[in-house]
């Protein structure tokens, strides 16, 4: 890349950081003591990320065993791993930042890097920044990613861009390097989220079907060899994060059912469904409470339209596939609805773990933001010349962030860990369980205490996630009646050495609670902190 190029590069990059400031704000004014912890999930991940990056340079091969659900292995394929993000976090962790900090800062990066590598590829196919940058961001300022800010690895798209671009150059070029390059960004696309790698491995399968001309001529073999070298390369870097996923499958039945998965598909009702707070105020929140946010914009849709019809439109390979994605896309979020998903569903193991397939219309939001680049870099090309070119591109540009916009964003305060979990730091600790217990039915009430197991790392019989091990029930009514006898055996036939009780969270019955704590020879006051409270285990 040239000097000028890298430069140009660095200026979009720095555009796309103040975007995504933008589209989050205050985060940017404050992402150390903002959260989104009314969701559950965004606790989730925190804890996700910072144990992701607590693990893997200490034993990368017990990357999956995590803390949580204690005492069932790898409580990590439970949910998602987002390895990628975690590692990224590595810095932030070793300067001292906590999981809400890292969190919040990889919310800023994955939008912004996702808008920068559109913008990049965007521009390289059609030769206009103006085109790059629209489809930047409308790949990742858009209904669907901003209302996902609890779900991290939602917001981490910048290798699928990529991977549209390998594989065009390897059908173009057929070079053994491209097609290592398709394999290593649709492996590391993978590695940020299940759903991802899904979208990733349809995205992939609708390229080949949208330019299956340019696979057979000419030397179809060798392209075809290319593609298999793709996949065995993104095979190979995915499959050992993909084994303890089929471990949980193969013990604990870790399945999404057709009946899970149709009551999370789209209608029709989420492509008009967005929180922009300019379509959700006038017509929109008709159409947006528990849909999917899927709605592209009118001025995308009408982009896209012209990249369809205008010069070179059909006739170009990148304008096909990316409207095979879409459609590919948009189809498979009808889940059970559309004819043969049934099938697919019980053919393709990686499908039975789709629980959201909603998640799927992604897609149709990607192969819109390309679509549409290629509608600018058309338009572009017709008034270029003109003085009046810039100021209906800025305009653009202007109307499409303008569709999405949401913020300001309503965050809540973090005001960091209490600091009596430090108590749990002490090698007398072995196991740790937190009260009031939750039941599989008010499991997210259990994610404060996941997210707070971080400033101790010590294993936790509580847990919170997309999926509830079996065993976890049986926990549950064995500690109902907490501090009885029958939870006392339970703690000591578990490990457990020490527990969190947080008074506050028992309401009227906190006196009568506090009263037994005292009253109960096997426990032992260690630290107190407010409503909270921390008890030793006595084993006789």
């Amino acid at each position: 890349m040239a000097v000028p190029d890298r430069r140009l590069a660095a200026g979009a990059l720095a555009a796309c950081l103040a975007l995504a400031a933008l589209h989050t704000w205050p985060l940017a004014a404050n992402p150390g003591g903002l959260s989104r912890h009314d969701n559950a999930d965004t606790q989730l991940n925190e804890w996700i990320v910072a144990w992701v990056a607590h693990q893997a340079p200490r034993a990368p091969l017990r990357l999956f065993d995590a803390n949580i659900f204690h005492p069932e292995p790898r409580s990590l394929a439970f949910s998602e791993h987002m390895t990628v993000q975690g590692l990224m976090a590595l810095p932030v962790f070793a300067l001292g930042g906590s999981p809400v900090l890292a969190y919040n800062l990889l919310v800023l990066a994955g939008l912004a890097l996702s808008a920068w590598a559109m913008w990049l590829v965007v521009r390289r196919w059609t030769g206009s920044h103006a085109a790059g940058a629209v489809a930047g961001c409308l790949a990742a300022f858009n209904a669907h990613t901003l209302t996902r800010l609890p779900h991290l690895q939602a917001l981490h798209v910048e290798f699928l861009p990529v991977v549209l671009l390998a594989a065009d150059r390897l059908l173009v070029r057929r070079r053994t390097r491209d097609a290592i390059l398709l394999g290593l960004a649709a492996a590391l696309q993978s590695l940020t989220s299940n759903y991802l790698m899904a979208a990733t491995v349809v995205a992939g399968a609708a390229i080949l079907a949208a330019r299956v001309g340019e696979v057979a001529r000419p030397a179809p073999r060798r392209v075809l060899l290319l593609f298999a070298l793709a996949a065995a390369v993104g095979a190979a870097l995915v499959a050992p994060f993909l084994l303890p996923y089929a471990a949980a499958r193969r013990e604990q039945g870790l399945v999404r059912t057709l009946d899970e998965v149709a009551r999370y598909s789209s209608t029709w009702r989420d492509y008009v469904s967005t929180a922009g707070r300019f379509h959700y105020a006038w017509w929109s929140h008709r159409f947006f409470e528990g849909s999917t946010a899927l709605f592209p914009g009118v001025t995308a849709v009408l982009l896209a339209g012209v990249g369809l019809v205008a010069a070179p439109g059909w006739r170009d390979g990148r304008v096909r596939m990316a409207a095979a994605i879409g459609l590919a896309g948009a189809a498979l979020s009808f889940g059970p609805a559309l004819p043969g998903y049934a099938a697919l569903h019980r053919w393709l193991p990686l499908l039975q773990g789709v629980r959201g397939a909603a998640r799927f219309g992604f897609l149709a939001l990607v192969a819109v933001a390309v679509l549409a680049g290629f509608g600018v870099a058309a338009i572009g090309a017709r008034a270029r010349s003109r003085r009046w070119w810039p100021a209906i591109a800025a305009a653009l540009l202007l109307l499409v962030n303008a569709e999405a916009l949401r913020a300001p964003i309503a965050f809540r305060p973090f005001a960091g860990i209490p600091r009596i979990y430090q108590s749990l730091r002490d090698p007398s600790v072995r196991a740790v369980a937190e009260f009031p217990f939750a039941t599989p039915a008010t499991i997210a009430r259990n994610a404060p205490y996941v997210l707070s197991s971080t400033a101790y790392w010590k294993p936790l019989v509580n847990g919170y996630s997309g999926f509830v091990p079996r065993s976890y029930a049986d926990t549950a009514e064995a500690l109902r009646a907490f501090p009885d006898e029958t939870s006392r055996a339970r703690l000591l036939s578990l490990g457990v050495t020490h527990v969190v009780v947080h008074a506050d969270a028992y309401g009227s019955r906190a006196p009568a609670l506090l009263a037994a704590l005292a009253a109960a020879p096997w426990l032992g006051l260690v630290a107190s902190e407010g409503g909270v409270r921390v008890y030793r285990l006595n084993a006789s």
